[in-house]
């Protein structure tokens, strides 16, 4: 039974008055409540040595305290970090577990996240939206075909970007909406990659390092690169390239980027036509693209026509001398049959 101690107007008053009355059973220890002192300091004047000595402490509000704080710890713990994954530092690691969906709940200030190396095929909605320290998202080797819109809406810090080794197909314009603060973008090693949407890359200004290498891209529009001011490397190699017309225009933007863009320029050769098949991307010139920028003259239209003119007089022609040819021997043949009879 816990007691109210009062003292004399000379020393601090002091009455610790407890809110549960006696503690039976080590039930009644751990859910009872503490109990709440109030204590009046001493006027001033009064010596120190006057105030009363707090006496031994109660053995049993001491193990309270201690299993309450255990406790809390422990559920703490069990909480913050998902099972299979390893938090350290706000990292959480997860990789290698052979997961076939993203774990549902992360420490709120999770600013490294590992997802590689598993069997993930989708991410959902909103997953990041809790966690705006997320700096860097590995999901490389996994079974991703696509992203959900919006998923990067509350990452705004999020920096870098690892999504190689997965099964995408494209790149649509609004896959890394509202991610201005990307700086590393992975997709390399998707061989299903056909195409890159012209705005998939709008608004990443701070985007430096940008990996596209070993895929399936055949062309890719100037206009999903020349957004990119920041842009220091660029990996595009290992693609199956077509160097037609249509490469023109990337071609010579990298070109006058060269010396600030670093590319794969050895590993980055043309799949077709079969004339430039083999060769390096980057060694196309403007007389490589001479026949994308023949126009015709007046005396070569003159020319067409008056070829097309004698070509259609030589087939008039052609075909009169061919009836001609079949009525005569109609009537030869008819001839003969009369003669014999």
């Amino acid at each position: 039974m816990l007691r109210s101690s009062t003292f004399t107007d000379s020393g601090p008053r002091c009455s610790c008055l407890p809110v549960s009355q006696t503690l039976d059973s080590m039930d009644t220890v751990l859910m009872g409540s503490l109990q709440h002192c109030c204590c009046q300091l001493p006027k001033m004047g009064d010596t120190w040595a006057q105030l009363p000595w707090p006496g031994p402490p109660q053995p049993a509000m001491l193990l309270v305290s201690l299993l309450l704080a255990a406790g809390l710890m422990h559920s703490d713990a069990g909480t913050s970090c998902p099972v299979l994954c390893t938090c350290h530092n706000q990292v959480v690691d997860c990789s290698s577990q052979r997961l076939f969906s993203v774990p549902p709940d992360l420490p709120m200030d999770t600013q490294n996240l590992s997802l590689a190396h598993n069997r993930i095929t989708a991410v959902p909605p909103g997953y990041l939206t809790c966690y705006m320290e997320l700096r860097v998202l590995d999901l490389r080797n996994n079974s991703l075909m696509e992203l959900p819109r919006g998923l990067f809406l509350h990452a705004k810090r999020l920096a870098h970007l690892d999504l190689s080794y997965n099964n995408f197909s494209h790149v649509p314009a609004d896959m890394f909406q509202e991610a201005h603060g990307l700086v590393h973008i992975d997709l390399s090693h998707n061989p299903w990659l056909r195409r890159v949407h012209p705005q998939a890359f709008q608004g990443l200004v701070q985007l430096r390092d940008l990996d596209l290498s070993y895929g399936g891209l055949a062309s890719l529009s100037l206009e999903a690169l020349e957004g990119l001011p920041g842009l220091v490397t660029l990996q595009i190699g290992g693609n199956p390239w077509v160097c037609g017309c249509t490469m023109e225009p990337l071609l010579k933007w990298l070109r006058n980027r060269i010396q600030r863009c670093t590319a794969d320029s050895q590993l980055a050769e043309c799949r077709g036509p079969p004339e430039v098949e083999g060769a390096p991307l980057f060694s196309l010139t403007e007389e490589s693209f001479k026949a994308c920028h023949l126009t015709l003259t007046l005396d070569d239209y003159l020319f067409i026509a008056f070829v097309g003119f004698v070509v259609s007089i030589a087939s008039v022609a052609t075909n009169f001398l061919l009836g001609i040819t079949a009525n005569c021997c109609h009537r030869w043949s008819k001839a003969s049959e009369e003669e014999e009879i």
